[in-house]
């Protein structure tokens, strides 16, 4: 057991006061560098006639964004380009962290099968991904879409409604409908439904031993519910479906070539590293489990996803947490094939009003925000993931 601690007290002697002195006296160094540097710079700036300040969020950005989720136009303020850098950056981000999960947990899984053409594909696969630069990549995926791809009157149907040439991918979209927030609705209590029933079958294992399926009543207690919203809102069904004209095709949803490139450029290569991450917290686990799954007569499937992965979950996560920051900022490369993301949008900001500080303090302020949270959500993860055991 810890000796208990000496009680607290105002005395030099203390070394629970020495300690607490000692830090604040490093936080008021800091402090004071911080305020000095900052001064300085203020003072230089305005020595040379440079205007400072966050003022010009508020001014017209003048302007134009060429892909957005958010309407956007030149006539709107530096703020409003902000946030439409800052939703770009995250349709890459959130996106690419799904696909690269799902492409990097496969090939992990599959550099430990035993046919050896599997196994050799995904070991080549993770070698040539993880050799290549990330930026020659986008450029080898940029100039693949805009070269090989047919043009727009040509464009490729490999699936009704679905079109893909030199400008992008176009798909339908459904046609936003009042009824739809009862499909929302029903969404949001199939989810509360499947967690309540995850969180009761895991019980009912616990004290019998006995496993009820989660996957399948999961998925059917959210789709069932959202079904019934859709049908209480009066079944909104209608689509805007691509059409093809003479000269183009209009209507439906559409990603750039440029969206394309950084998301599957992104998503291939972090997903080469998710798979060694993956591998190596499956290896992680002792190999008497493995044989004790074969001993009670699971399938190497049921053993992979009942008692090999959840063990390499805690090898697992605190790597993928770093790989999913890597993906974040590495959106950030975007601007190299004219993606407007958050950098490009700042760098524009920057040499229209020169506020070199401002814009780039936006910008870094911007990034922190989405790796503090990606963080504080995989350690949320990793916690509920962890072992317990009878001293925790």
């Amino acid at each position: 057991m810890r000796p208990p601690s000496p009680p607290f007290r105002w005395r030099w002697r203390n070394p629970s006061f020495r300690a607490l002195a000692y830090q604040l006296l490093t936080l008021l160094v800091l402090l004071a560098a911080g305020a000095y540097l900052l001064h300085n710079t203020l003072e230089n700036l305005r020595a040379r006639g440079v205007q400072s300040g966050f003022d010009f969020i508020l001014q017209p950005a003048g302007f134009a964004i060429g892909e957005s989720i958010l309407p956007f136009d030149a006539a709107d303020s530096y703020g409003r380009a902000y946030l439409v850098g800052l939703t770009n950056t995250l349709r890459v981000a959130l996106v690419g962290i799904a696909l690269a999960t799902v492409i990097g947990t496969l090939v992990g899984i599959g550099r430990l099968s035993h046919n050896l053409l599997v196994r050799g594909a995904c070991a080549s696969y993770v070698e040539v991904m993880r050799s290549v630069p990330v930026l020659l990549q986008l450029l080898m995926w940029y100039f693949a879409l805009t070269e090989f791809l047919p043009s727009i009157e040509g464009a490729v149907n490999p699936v009704a409604g679905f079109f893909l040439s030199k400008n992008g991918l176009q798909f339908p979209l459904p046609v936003w409908h009042a009824g739809h927030l009862g499909t929302l609705a029903g969404l949001a209590l199939g989810a509360l439904a499947a967690r309540a029933w995850a969180r009761r079958a895991r019980q009912h294992r616990e004290a019998t031993g006995r496993a009820w399926p989660v996957a399948l009543p999961s998925l059917l207690l959210m789709a069932g519910l959202a079904a019934a919203g859709w049908l209480a809102g009066g079944s909104p069904a209608g689509l805007d479906v691509p059409t093809r004209t003479e000269v183009s095709v209009i209507g439906g949803g559409a990603v750039t070539p440029e969206y394309l490139t950084i998301l599957l450029g992104l998503s291939f290569y972090t997903a080469s590293y998710i798979a060694e991450i993956v591998r190596a917290g499956i290896q992680s686990v002792p190999r008497g489990q493995s044989e004790a799954s074969a001993a009670i007569g699971l399938s190497r499937g049921k053993a992979l996803r009942l008692v090999l992965l959840p063990q390499a979950l805690r090898v697992v996560i605190p790597p993928l947490t770093s790989q999913y920051l890597n993906l974040t900022k590495a959106s950030s490369l975007g601007v190299a094939v004219g993606y407007p993301d958050l950098v490009s949008i700042s760098a524009t900001s920057l040499n229209q009003t020169g506020r070199a500080i401002e814009c780039i303090a936006l910008m870094m302020a911007c990034f922190l925000a989405m790796s503090l949270l990606t963080s504080a959500f995989m350690s949320t993860y990793n916690r509920r993931a962890k072992f317990r055991g009878g001293h925790d």
